[in-house]
Formats: structure tokens, sequence, C-alpha cells
């Protein structure tokens, strides 16, 4: 019984996800709109710099933060 539950719910959620991709409209990415004045494209630094370099700085910021802030806590006793 169980098999046969598992194959309705995979039919339903498969047809369901069918049934939504064929109804959605295209997103009309080529087709400008009125007052759209997109900008020069971005270099392959300028780019990389972006999307990599700064959360890679963002992260390693936050995290010595981390760090600062949990090492100020443990301080050894002393005595």
């Amino acid at each position: 019984m169980d098999k046969k539950n598992a194959l309705r719910a995979g039919a339903l959620a498969s047809g369901t996800t069918l049934m939504m991709l064929l109804m959605s409209s295209p997103a009309l990415a080529l087709t400008r709109d009125d007052g759209d004045d997109p900008g020069s494209g971005l270099s392959v630094i300028d780019t990389i710099g972006l999307f990599v370099v700064a959360p890679l700085v963002i992260f390693a910021v936050i995290a010595g933060l981390v760090i600062l802030g949990d090492k100020s806590r443990k301080q050894p006793k002393q005595g």
C-alpha cells in the first residue's frame, strides 16, 4: 500500500510542477520597458570582485569579530 501512495504522490507532484511550468508566461527579458536605461556591463575583474572577493572579505570580517568576541570571554583564570 505504501508503494501505491508514493506513486500517487509522485504523480501529483510532477503533474502540478508540469502544469505550473506550462501555464507560466515567459520573462520577456528581451523586451525593453519604458524608462529602461541599463548601464554598461561589468568586466570580468569587476564581476569576480563583486561576487567572489567581496563576500569572502565580509565573511572573514564577521568571522574575525566572532572569534575576537569569543576569546575575550574565555580568559583563563590566574592563580
